[in-house]
């Protein structure tokens, strides 16, 4: 009996318990989450995916320059006055476009053609026939200063060249001989300029320039003579008959008129008309003495250039066909270099030296100094 009180007490209390529970609240609904550091620690921890770097598009390769041939008409020139038919005419040292720049005419200047000449080989774009004239006033004529006499101002050497530029390297535009006048007109070191003199040539090129008309020539002929009128011998009287005598008188002879002499007529001088057509000249071997150094520009044909230390005046721009030559190595050194000098038709302005043989003077002209490219700057 005493059991069975005590299990229903029991049960009362848990009923009690219970619906006490029942009657309290539910607990309040948590906010959403609305920082991102919130974000991230309430988010299931999920794999965080790598940058991927952007890929750069490739540059294009450049398309080889297309060289378009040129168009050139055929030239007929004769020795004698010309005009220039175009705004501005390039006067070279020698025939082709490796000649260098010795001055400049203008439509409408008149020139003096010596001869034409038709290049063998040319490039697509270079003109064949050129026109040999006579150098203009404002072109640069070179001498060296040391064969000219400094009182008399008279070439003291057998023959002298007359050159574009200051030096030997220019192109040579005539030959004069002992003893001929120069007209001085400044000297830098070894060599003068001078007035160009007579004989000294230079090329253009020939489609440029337009034949002037040349006056009529008037001959000097002599007015035709009349031919004298022969005289009619008078005739002599037939005496009348008389007797006949042992002697026979001396009858005179009638008198022989004079021969006019043959009238003289003067003929005209043939006008020339065969072209004095010459031997382009060959390849230019020349040696110079300089020291090396690296050129880091963008306008310059080659990386690497022959200059003098003294006047830090650039000789030659060194170039080389040979894969086994390395042309930093004689950076800072002074050399002595021979080869083919020429004109690069990119830059028409600028002598470029072809190496075909290299002597070393001083391998301690001047500190040398390494050159790295970008390229060997960034992997290191």
């Amino acid at each position: 009996m005493k059991k069975h009180c005590w299990l229903t007490l029991g049960l009362m209390v848990a009923t009690v318990a219970v619906a006490q529970n029942n009657s309290n609240s539910l607990p309040a609904i948590p906010s959403p989450v609305t920082s991102p550091a919130a974000e991230s620690a309430a988010a299931p921890a999920t794999a965080t995916p790598k940058a991927v770097a952007p890929v750069k598009p490739k540059k294009p390769a450049l398309a080889p320059a297309k060289i378009v041939k040129l168009k050139e008409p055929a030239v007929a020139l004769v020795p004698g006055p010309a005009e220039v038919t175009v705004s501005n005419l390039i006067v070279r040292g020698q025939a082709g476009l490796k000649g260098e720049v010795v001055t400049h005419l203008f439509k409408g200047d008149a020139v003096t053609v010596l001869s034409q000449i038709t290049l063998d080989k040319h490039a697509a774009d270079e003109p064949a026939q050129w026109a040999k004239i006579a150098c203009p006033t404002n072109t640069h004529v070179w001498v060296s200063a040391k064969y000219i006499d400094s009182t008399s101002k008279t070439v003291s050497a057998k023959k002298l060249n007359l050159r574009a530029g200051p030096g030997e390297n220019y192109s040579v535009l005539g030959v004069i001989e002992h003893g001929t006048p120069v007209s001085e007109i400044i000297t830098k070191g070894d060599w003068m300029e001078i007035e160009p003199p007579t004989g000294a040539g230079a090329f253009v090129a020939a489609m440029y320039l337009k034949p002037e008309a040349a006056a009529p020539v008037v001959a000097n002929i002599a007015p035709p003579v009349e031919p004298v009128p022969t005289p009619t011998p008078t005739p002599t009287p037939v005496p009348e008959p008389q007797p006949i005598v042992t002697e026979q008188p001396n009858v005179p002879a009638p008198p022989v008129p004079p021969v006019p002499p043959a009238p003289v007529v003067e003929t005209p001088a043939p006008v020339p008309s065969v072209l004095d057509m010459t031997v382009p000249p060959g390849p230019r071997i020349v040696t110079h003495e300089g020291v090396v150094r690296h050129v880091a520009s963008p306008i310059t044909p080659t990386e690497y250039e022959l200059y003098d230390p003294a006047t830090e005046v650039n000789v030659n721009f060194l170039y080389t066909t040979a894969t086994n030559l390395d042309l930093s190595r004689y950076v800072g050194m002074r050399i002595n270099v021979t080869g083919e000098e020429g004109l690069s038709a990119r830059w028409p302005d600028i002598p470029i030296l072809t190496i075909q043989k290299i002597l070393v003077i001083d391998t301690n002209a001047v500190p040398k100094i390494i050159y790295r490219s970008p390229r060997q700057s960034q992997g290191r």
